[in-house]
């Protein structure tokens, strides 16, 4: 099941990516591997929290 749609599954993934490259550049801290939770929520389409709200972004997908 998923419940997010295209744009904002394209905006996890960016910003998932721009987090977590700080743990590599910049800060260097591991502080910057919650980047991984947006980037892996973008690249399965599905996010917990959407879920327990009550949102959903994706207007193809099935309830």
């Amino acid at each position: 099941m998923k419940n997010e749609g295209t744009i904002d599954r394209a905006i996890r993934v960016i910003v998932g990516l721009a987090i977590l490259s700080l743990a590599f550049i910049g800060l260097q801290s591991p502080w910057a591997y919650i980047g991984l939770i947006p980037l892996l929520t973008g690249l399965v389409g599905f996010c917990p929290l959407y879920k327990l709200v009550g949102i959903n972004t994706c207007k193809d997908c099935q309830q």
